[in-house]
């Protein structure tokens, strides 16, 4: 994979660069409305590190983000959840994974 598809493209449901482009719109790094279609690895990899050093700062838990970021954290990332299930995502691991 030289590019990645999209979180709206992604058919494997909500993937750890799907988690990516949701983080980083929580974090304002990218509009809500960017899904990242198109976008090299390099470029996944310089937003993903964004991502990490904004979350350090939280100690990688939502539940210590300030209430605003708080209130986007769980509006985007539900959002997304209920997209990814319409399309036949299911978020529970089966016995082989």
């Amino acid at each position: 994979m030289d590019k990645y598809v999209g979180l709206d493209q992604d058919r494997h449901g909500i993937t750890q660069l799907g988690r990516v482009v949701l983080d980083a719109r929580v974090f304002g790094f990218i509009a809500d409305t960017q899904d990242c279609a198109g976008w090299s690895l390099g470029q996944m990899q310089a937003l993903m590190d964004k991502v990490d050093k904004a979350w350090d700062q939280y100690g990688n838990l939502p539940s210590r983000l300030p209430p605003e970021l708080a209130e986007r954290h769980t509006r985007i990332y539900a959002e997304a959840v209920a997209r990814a299930k319409e399309g036949g995502w299911n978020a529970e691991l089966g016995e082989d994974e």
